[in-house]
Order: C-alpha cells, then sequence, then structure tokens
C-alpha cells in the first residue's frame, strides 16, 4: 500500500530528508510512505491559529492533487488537517492520526493524555477532538513550551515528555500520547505513563485494515 503524506508545514530540504527516513524506518511491512513537503508560501511552524488554519488550506490542496497511484493519503501532522473535508470528496483512505489513535484509545476505553509544543497546537487539538466527539478519551493536554527546533532535537523532547508523564501518571492517564509526528519517541524509554508515538500506531492501524 503506497501512501501520499504532506508536512503540514514548509520544512526545506534537510528536515525532509530527515522526515523521510523516520518513515522508511517505521512503516510496517507492506506500506510505503511517500512524504512531500509544502510550498515555501506555507507556514514554517504552528504557532498560532492562523498558521493552523493556512496550514489546513495547504494540506488539503497538496493531498487533492496526489497522483492516483497512491493508495491512501495523510497529512504528517497529529491535528489531522484537512482530514474530514477530504474523505468527504475522495474515495481513497484518509489517514488522521489523531482520529485512529483516538479510535484505538476509545476501544479500548483508555483514557489518554496528550502533549503538544504550545498552546495554539493544543488548543486546536481538543477542537477536532471535540469535532470527533472522542473528548473523553483525551483527558488532559499539556504543553511543553518548547521551541519548533526541538522538534528535530530529540533528547530535549524526551526529557520534557518524562516530566510531563510524571505529572499526568496521577491523574488516571493510562498513555501518553506525544502531539508531534516528526519527534523520534524512545518506546523502551522508562516513563510514568507509557509513551505513545501516533504516528507508528496509526500505521500500524491502516496496515491492519488493509490486510483485513
Amino acid at each position: 500500500m503506497k501512501i501520499f503524506a504532506t508536512t503540514p508545514l514548509y520544512v526545506g530540504v534537510d528536515e525532509l530528508a530527515r522526515r523521510q527516513q523516520r518513515y522508511d524506518a517505521i512503516a510496517p511491512a507492506g506500506v510505503g510512505v511517500t512524504l512531500h513537503d509544502l510550498p515555501d508560501s506555507a507556514p514554517t511552524s504552528l504557532d498560532s491559529a492562523e498558521d493552523i488554519a493556512r496550514s489546513d488550506h495547504y494540506v488539503h490542496a497538496a493531498l487533492a492533487a496526489a497522483p492516483t497511484e497512491f493508495d491512501a493519503l495523510m497529512p504528517d501532522c497529529v491535528l489531522d488537517p484537512a482530514v474530514a473535508r477530504l474523505q468527504s470528496e475522495t474515495d481513497r483512505p484518509v489517514i488522521g492520526i489523531l482520529r485512529m489513535n483516538l479510535a484505538y484509545a476509545a476501544a479500548l476505553a483508555a483514557p489518554t493524555a496528550g502533549v503538544v509544543r504550545n498552546h495554539a497546537i493544543a488548543a486546536e487539538m481538543r477542537r477536532v477532538t471535540e469535532v470527533y466527539e472522542w473528548s473523553q478519551w483525551l483527558t488532559e493536554v499539556q504543553v511543553l513550551d518548547l521551541p519548533f527546533d526541538a522538534v528535530s532535537a530529540g533528547p530535549q523532547w524526551q526529557a520534557q515528555l518524562d516530566n510531563a508523564a510524571a505529572t499526568l501518571a496521577p491523574r488516571g492517564a493510562r498513555a501518553l500520547l506525544n502531539g508531534c509526528s516528526a519527534v523520534d519517541v524512545d518506546a523502551d524509554h522508562p516513563s510514568a505513563v507509557p509513551v505513545v508515538d501516533p504516528v507508528i500506531r496509526a500505521l500500524e492501524l491502516f496496515a491492519a485494515g488493509s490486510r483485513a
């Protein structure tokens, strides 16, 4: 199965290559993800509601124009930009990373907390979750207050995840959703709450569904 994916931002050649290498490493057997960058007129970070709205516009345009040889479409973003709109416009599957992870949490009745980089992203994650009507399964969204550069600097992000897990564990969260699709998380790293890589889970669920 071939997935056409697009970044939610303009990231440039080097960062696109890093993200593509990550997909090459984590994609399940039988699934290939080809990641594309947005034009340089797109946002370069998601720091405000305006950035997020513009990202949604660019992502929709990129995915709507995906070549027909691809079996599925996916925004490389946990906020699921353009997912609901595209799903009403195409017969191809549209993979929403947040939607698939929340569906998994709902199926298992497993309250899940989220961690994100800033307040604008947190607000959008809550909004999208409400649209999906799964707010009861996303119990909290904690803001890490990290700069955009932390996305490609795993150790700094991991340290903040550890702090968030220690805070959220006593509040009943059974999993911690890492709210950035481009950050590598050490699944074997000890944490007060299991940390979920939402992209890996979404791709595994997609692969399982494709084999059904």
